[in-house]
């Protein structure tokens, strides 16, 4: 569930490369000007008042299934979160994390710092929960962790060939809840990463997982971990609304529908060219 990019703590290269990708905090409307009916802001301004702030409203939907909510009126990730809860009268903390325009467990679709004004958002909740125990025979286990800033951290990615890609049980999704009975909830994705890496070697441990409710066509899939990409923007639509830590929050208009107007006269005049060119062909063939 993507609000700037605040700079990012090194991270320790603890089990794989563990990395985080934590929604930002930090929603408010702050300084805007209207391009063709379009509200963005400008940077180094003050926020304006209240009642001259636009209304953003979100489209939302369970992604196990559900009817579809609208949501609006929230300022980071936690709100976020009871908006939505608020929405489909579940608990804020049934929700382990959103992905955008997509229902299914997609890491590369999951919601970051930044919301495009048009995504559509889906919130994965709480589902089976389980208990795995695992025999740390290598120093890295194969995990990519990661965490939803509201205190869940969840396995986004599984190296293929390693010790947990071995555990057809443990797939990319899964919160992880507990190690050894240890609580994790309230964790940042790095403090998970360095129980993990502490674990000794030669010995088994125990993960407690939870994995998000699936919809019927995602049951049996093990999550969709993807390669990285970087500096990738998932916003679409007319503009994009950047969550940050600190300052307000910006909402960036996007050059799509010039970008179609031109795409779109470029098609026209290949068209036009085909045509005339056939026309040219068939009255060569009648001469």
């Amino acid at each position: 569930m993507p609000l700037g990019i605040p700079r990012r703590k090194k991270a320790s290269p603890l089990v794989e490369n563990e990395e985080a990708e934590p929604v930002r905090g930090g929603m408010n409307v702050g300084d805007m000007r209207t391009f063709g009916g379009m509200t963005s802001l400008q940077p180094g301004l003050p926020p304006p008042p209240p009642n001259l702030r636009p209304r953003l409203i979100f489209h939302t939907q369970l992604a196990h299934g559900s009817p579809t909510g609208r949501i609006e009126g929230f300022s980071n990730v936690k709100e976020l979160y009871n908006k939505i809860g608020e929405a489909f009268n579940i608990p804020a903390n049934d929700i382990m994390f959103c992905t955008l325009n997509t229902h299914k467990v997609d890491m590369d679709k999951l919601l970051g710092g930044q919301i495009g004004l048009e995504d559509f958002i889906f919130a994965h909740v709480k589902g089976q929960q389980k208990e795995v125990e695992v025999f740390k025979s290598e120093d890295a286990l194969g995990l990519t962790i990661t965490d939803n800033g509201a205190g869940y951290a969840f396995i986004k990615r599984i190296r293929e060939g390693s010790i947990i890609d071995r555990i057809a049980v443990i797939n990319v999704g899964d919160m992880i809840e507990s190690i050894n009975g240890h609580s994790l909830v309230g964790c940042r994705h790095f403090e998970v990463a360095k129980m993990l890496k502490d674990l000794q070697k030669g010995k088994t441990f125990t993960l407690k997982l939870v994995e998000p409710l699936k919809a019927f066509d995602m049951i049996g899939q093990r999550g969709g971990g993807g390669k990285q990409t970087t500096g990738a923007q998932l916003g679409t639509g007319r503009g994009t609304l950047r969550l940050r830590s600190k300052g307000p929050a910006t909402v960036q208009e996007l050059v799509h529908l010039i970008h179609c107007v031109c795409n779109a006269h470029h098609l026209y005049r290949v068209f036009k060219n085909i045509f005339l060119c056939r026309k040219c062909l068939r009255s060569k063939r009648e001469e």
